[in-house]
């Protein structure tokens, strides 16, 4: 199973404040074990959302609005994508993280769908779609 680890914003985060060379390392560390243990399929910081914009669809119309964006507590400042094999081990992960912020913060675990949990809706022509771009994605990033 896959599972996003979200690591929630805060202020600092949304002020744009980079990490030190001490909290790099303990991130590398953090990282480095993961890819060793073989779950680390992807992991990335994110800008603040003042280098951001939202699309807000009403059913044709498509609005953007530009960040910054107020609720700090429903921003999102980074992730994970880990391969585990329950919530339990990914939330094990998310424990072992050193904080990922100067200040008291969070990380949200939470399962991604894969092709099996859509039943009969994905029918054989989807799935074999979706198969088709998740390999394409690979052989490009390979």
């Amino acid at each position: 199973m896959r599972f996003m680890m979200i690591v929630k914003a805060t202020a600092d985060s949304e002020a744009g404040a980079m990490p030190t060379t001490e909290e790099l390392t303990a991130m590398g560390a953090y990282n480095e074990e993961l890819a060793k243990a073989g779950v680390l399929l992807a992991g990335e910081g994110l800008h603040p959302s003042s280098k951001g914009a939202r699309v807000v669809f009403s059913g044709d119309s498509r609005t953007v609005l530009d960040g910054p964006f107020a609720e700090t507590k429903e921003l999102i400042a980074g992730f994970w994508l880990i391969q585990a094999k329950s919530l339990q081990e990914a939330v094990e992960w998310a424990k072992r993280c050193p904080n990922p912020m100067r200040t008291e913060s969070q990380i949200e675990v939470r399962q991604v769908f894969d092709a099996d949990d859509f039943g009969d809706d994905l029918t054989p022509e989807l799935r074999e779609q979706e198969d088709r771009l998740r390999a394409e994605t690979a052989q490009r990033q390979g």
